[in-house]
């Protein structure tokens, strides 16, 4: 263990050290490269924006950074596990709450480690920050001390002062425990608390927990000097004195009996077998001590089977961490310009953060921890794992709301579109599903689109119908049997799988399956198919959801994920066919940086003609009309650019180019051209002026099937670039294939496509 400790010492050295020092930088939010903008950024131009604050304020918000800058302020008294370390050493860590809080919430943050022990300097020195800051995160200030900070601040500044020690733990822990009390049938102000601690986290917890319907008198508060009681002197303050109970009971041990619930926030090994034993059936074990808590979680398990068990280590199930909260709240209130933050927008963020424990987890979240996590609501997944992107989008809002209600805000937001400038952090793709989504609202006048997948018996495929059902826009139709469903989902522990997804199963659908196979042989009698050949391809899955759609059964059919990516297109050109005059493609949309192109053709055509490649374009820029508002430009690309080489391939999609303009005249399509010049508009401009593109291109159409698949997965593969697709194109109905490693966001994704295009 100890070689382990010191190889991990060694990483975390070098990580900190290596070019440049440090964790965090600034950066420039404007452009600085011409002397016109050296003039507006600087002087004369800098006084504009410095006359209107100095008439109001609060227009700092608006022509400055500070209404996205944080202050993470500490002065190293009592950093996690370290104790009163001092301002220089507690740099590290607030460097690295900086890092959490860019990563997660994309605010900015200024570390400032502050060389005072006095309360009162303290305090001095954070009021004078306030013209810089938007909001004050203190961090690692020791108790009582920490209090009075906070409470002074909190009174004397008009921006949100959170002491995160103590608020950040109670919030994420009052997630947890709702959900606790929920899976044991508890109601909380029947439930006896004891509270192992009584520092600044403890304190804060007990007061949140009392805020979300706790009664104080069935609160146990224990401290280094044992249980905290009416008429004590030793170790008490007055934020003690709240939690004194006339009681005979001294120790832990004896407030531990018959106990439902045990928050510890002190220290490690402070519970024994005899402590767990007597504590009251199914009881909830909050050991938040980190690194070592106070009682180990395998040792507790292993005693106490019926237990719930919540931990502040990464490594162990019900990981209490204040990064669930602490970046969203402070984005919630950055964004109304909060004057503070109150007891209704703390409790706004439990309830966001317990309430998305309950819904489906990510694929990208389940990557990023060990196979044998669990990621479905219960005794071991109470609440989201630190890393899952979609708190910005529920706990952020929740708070924004909660701050514009109790009069906090001042500032007033739309919420819904405040929800999509949240999504534009997380992706590009999330804006744009946002928008599918609510065109399908729109559109089905509660009609659900009913989509149908074939071969479904696929962890990601149930993930992905899962969702879509809580959601509730699109309805899903596997092609199954009812048994293998429900054995499935059971290994999934998904209760009631039927409830939330339609499972067509053959063998119960004898009049249906008979009026297939009788579709299928007229479609196909005099292409090789025979009555008993149709009989058999009827019971192939892909044939059967082609022949739902082709009979309007269904609305739209999703096939591959499981098979090969020809075998799931065949049956799909057998039945439904291409549109008289189409050319079948696959396009890929790709969203990055906050831009959506188009790629095609990236599935389908090995090696396609200039007729082809140009019919391919003007129907994947008729597709992009449909997803973006920015002008379409479609770029013919090729190794060399306008006639700078004669080889078959640039004189192939330069010809492609003048078929396109001929058919679509009205379209802005140019090539063949390079990909740098058709992506560049300074480039393009200089070196091609005549390039009838006139910026950048978002419609990239490639040679043939090797460059386009290619690109696309390096493109995805070593960027932050997020594929949406392959959305076929040319078909007479709404039907797609994805690739076999497709995720279930990508599933996802696929379905609510899907839905919208059969709306169209």
């Amino acid at each position: 263990m100890s070689d382990q400790r010191d190889k991990f010492d060694q990483d975390a050295l070098a990580y900190h050290k290596s070019h440049p020092a440090g964790k965090i930088s600034t950066r420039l939010t404007k452009p600085l490269d011409t002397q016109h903008d050296l003039s507006v950024a600087y002087s004369p131009g800098v006084a504009a924006p410095c006359k209107i604050i100095a008439g109001d304020k609060d227009q700092s918000f608006i022509y400055t950074g500070r209404g996205n800058l944080v202050g993470v302020i500490t002065n190293g008294s009592a950093v996690l596990g370290l104790g009163n370390i001092g301002p220089y050493a507690a740099k590290p860590v607030m460097e690295g709450k900086a890092m959490l809080f860019k990563k997660y919430a994309n605010i900015d943050v200024f570390d400032i480690e502050l060389d005072a022990d006095d309360p009162d300097k303290f305090i001095a020195t954070v009021l004078a920050l306030e013209p810089t800051l938007g909001g004050i995160n203190l961090e690692d200030i020791k108790a009582p001390e920490c209090f009075y900070i906070e409470e002074t601040l909190r009174e004397k500044m008009s921006i949100p002062v959170f002491h995160d020690d103590q608020h950040g733990t109670a919030i994420i822990a009052g997630a947890a425990f709702i959900n606790a009390l929920e899976i044991t049938n508890r109601k909380i102000a029947e439930t006896k608390i004891v509270f192992c601690g009584a520092g600044a986290a403890a304190i804060a917890c007990a007061n949140t927990f009392i805020d979300m319907g706790a009664k104080l008198e069935n609160i146990f508060m224990t401290d280094s000097n044992g249980v905290i009681y009416s008429g004590r002197d030793k170790g008490m303050n007055k934020y003690k004195e709240k939690f004194a109970r006339t009681t005979n009971l001294r120790t832990l041990e004896d407030v531990l009996n018959d106990c439902d619930a045990f928050v510890g926030v002190s220290g490690a090994d402070m519970v024994n077998e005899a402590m767990l034993l007597a504590m009251a059936p199914n009881p909830i074990i909050f050991a938040l001590a980190n690194p070592d808590p106070e009682v180990h979680p395998d040792f507790a398990k292993r005693i106490r089977p019926d237990a719930i068990i919540a931990t502040g280590r990464s490594d162990f199930p019900n990981q209490v961490n204040n990064v669930l909260g602490f970046p969203y709240i402070f984005r919630g209130a950055l964004d109304v310009r909060a004057k503070g933050i109150n007891e209704a927008m703390k409790l706004a963020a439990i309830k966001a953060i317990a309430e998305l424990a309950k819904e489906d987890v990510p694929d990208a979240v389940r990557e990023a921890y060990e196979d044998d996590e669990v990621y479905h609501f219960g005794k071991q997944y109470l609440i989201p794992k630190p890393v899952d992107p979609r708190v910005l989008l529920r706990v952020a809002p929740a708070v924004a709301k909660a701050a514009m209600e109790t009069g906090m805000a001042r500032r007033m937001i739309e919420l819904d579109k405040y929800r999509d400038e949240l999504e534009v952090l997380l992706g590009e793709d999330k804006k744009l599903m946002r928008e599918v989504k609510r065109f399908i609202q729109k559109k089905s006048h509660g009609k659900k689109p009913i989509i149908a997948i074939p071969r479904s018996r696929d962890e990601r495929i149930l993930r992905a119908c899962i969702q879509i059902h809580d959601e509730g826009l699109v309805k899903v139709r596997l092609i199954n049997t009812v048994k293998n469903i429900e054995e499935f989902a059971a290994k999934m522990n998904v209760p009631d799988i039927q409830s939330k997804v339609d499972v067509f199963d053959m063998s119960l659908n004898p009049e249906k399956m008979s009026e297939y196979t009788d579709l299928l042989y007229q479609l196909r009698h005099r292409k090789g198919v025979s009555a008993s050949n149709a009989q058999q391809r009827v019971t192939n899955p892909h044939y059967l959801a082609a022949l739902m759609l082709k009979n309007r059964d269904v609305d739209a059919v999703i096939s591959g994920v499981k098979e090969r990516y020809a075998y799931s297109v065949k049956p799909i050109l057998e039945v439904i066919g291409t549109e008289p005059g189409q050319v079948l493609a696959g396009i890929y949309m790709i969203a990055i940086e906050g831009k959506l192109f188009f790629f095609a053709d990236c599935t389908i055509n090995p090696d396609p003609s200039a007729e082809t490649i140009a019919d391919i374009a003007i129907a994947t820029a008729e597709l992009a009309k449909k997803f973006t508002d920015e002008e379409i430009r479609v770029a013919m690309l090729s190794y060399s650019s306008f006639g700078n080489t004669h080889h078959n391939s640039p004189k192939k999609m330069a010809a492609a180019a003048r078929i396109a303009q001929e058919k679509a005249p009205h379209l802005k399509v140019d090539g063949e051209i390079q990909a740098d010049a058709a992506l560049n508009a300074e480039l393009q401009k200089r070196e091609f002026p005549f390039c009838r593109l006139n910026g950048a291109a978002n419609v990239l159409i490639f040679p043939n099937l090797d460059a386009a698949n290619i690109s696309y997965k390096i493109l995805t593969n070593l960027s932050d670039a997020v594929p949406i697709g392959p959305i076929l194109i040319g078909l007479k109905q709404p039907a797609y294939v994805l690739q076999m490693g497709a995720t279930t966001e990508e599933i996802i994704n696929m379905i609510y496509l899907a839905a919208f295009d059969s709306l169209q």
